[in-house]
């Protein structure tokens, strides 16, 4: 099944594809150092791409999660730096706040995300624990009519430029996965440290910070004992991560395309030969194939989508584009080794999805479990699924 879109989604993607197309493309190379790309983020947040994820009351656009991937899916044909960066505006810690935030704090950030002047990053890695909640560390303590939180998070994006930060900790120092709530500390907070910064092969900067007795007011608690609430939202990601995914495999499989047709080799363009045409059959068959259960996943959301079908669409787009971006480096010879061509890009970026938003190796443990659990023993598994 293929969604059918509404004039309305179909000029708005074809506004954002034409702005990435026009100016993204030529200036991609320049943030590879770590460079924050925000002439990209001040012309999308003019256009409201920003605002996506954040409610009309709040001066968003309160678009659902299969429009935001189709924006993210344009913005990564041609810049995967620019793709992750507007990720973090449309992703999962808008949409904590959007659900879960007080209403003063909803009406003081939110507007703000919208025009571009507050980015939001969201910490959830812990030098000792990733995907594995119940060991984290990073405890905020009520004390009087206070919040006192300490803990170090790594592999944060965005740490140098976001103003506030969604931070996934233990409350009151409760054991558990059930022990996990959600807190929002503002940049400059007494106490709030950049401790380290590493750079990525995808091009951006990922940070480590540090929280040492960080005093924050008791309406920072987003929520306490709120760990299905937060992986519900999570969900979210595990669609908008492999939109970019997608759109990084589409952009490298279009310059593949380009690159077969232009290129002569024994007096013949590289197309006209049937190894290189059957690659970009599969290539072309991967992607499509891909696109279909991305789709579908990012149609569940209500608000947030299907744990099983985003798991599923998340594991599949992402290994796919990590075939597809490579394809397309030898249909490039030893050029696509180089950085003369963008698929050297492409492939860098590709590389990321895999591990970001939970592993493929967690997220098909998680689909096992829940599809040993849900089959029937009789009636076996319903053709459309969840959708």
């Amino acid at each position: 099944m293929f969604p059918t879109l509404t004039d309305e989604q179909r000029q708005f993607v074809h506004t954002v594809r034409e702005l990435a197309q026009s100016e993204f493309r030529e200036r991609a190379p320049r943030y590879m150092d770590g460079t924050f790309p925000w002439e990209n983020m001040k012309a999308l947040a003019e256009l409201g791409v920003l605002g996506m994820a954040v409610p009309e009351e709040y001066g968003g656009l309160g678009l659902p999660v299969f429009d935001t991937a189709l924006v993210l899916e344009e913005i990564a044909k041609v810049c995967y730096v620019t793709a992750m960066a507007v990720l973090g505006e449309v992703g999962v810690q808008t949409r904590i706040i959007s659900a879960y935030a007080p209403e003063a704090i909803k009406r003081r950030i939110l507007p703000d995300v919208c025009s571009g002047e507050c980015l939001l990053a969201i910490c959830m890695t812990e030098p000792d624990a990733g995907t594995d909640v119940a060991n984290y560390k990073t405890n905020v303590d009520r004390i009087g009519n206070r919040l006192r939180l300490n803990g170090v998070k790594t592999l944060i994006s965005r740490a140098e430029e976001a103003g506030m930060f969604v931070v996934f900790t233990r409350i009151d120092k409760k054991p558990g996965r059930e022990g996990t709530g959600c807190v929002l500390v503002e940049k400059g907070t007494p106490g709030f440290t950049v401790t380290g910064t590493y750079h990525t092969m995808g091009g951006e900067n990922l940070h480590e910070i540090r929280f040492e007795d960080c005093e924050l007011p008791p309406e920072n608690l987003v929520l306490e004992d709120g760990f299905r609430k937060l992986l519900s939202a999570f969900n979210t990601q595990r669609c908008l991560n492999p939109s970019i995914s997608l759109g990084l495999a589409e952009g490298a499989f279009e310059e593949a395309v380009k690159y077969a047709k232009e290129r002569q080799v024994f007096g013949r363009a590289v197309a006209d030969f049937q190894g290189i045409r059957w690659k970009i059959a599969e290539m072309y068959r991967d992607i499509e194939a891909s696109r279909s259960i991305l789709y579908r996943a990012c149609a569940t959301a209500d608000p947030f989508p299907d744990p099983l079908l985003a798991a599923a669409a998340k594991v599949t787009v992402n290994e796919m584009a990590l075939r597809v971006t490579s394809d397309a480096i030898q249909v490039h010879g030893g050029y696509g080794f180089t950085d003369e061509y963008p698929v050297s890009r492409f492939y860098r970026g590709a590389r990321y999805g895999t591990l970001g938003g939970g592993t493929s190796e967690t997220l098909r443990d998680l689909i096992g479990k829940r599809v040993i659990a849900g089959v029937d023993p009789v009636d076996g598994i319903f053709g459309l699924g969840a959708f």
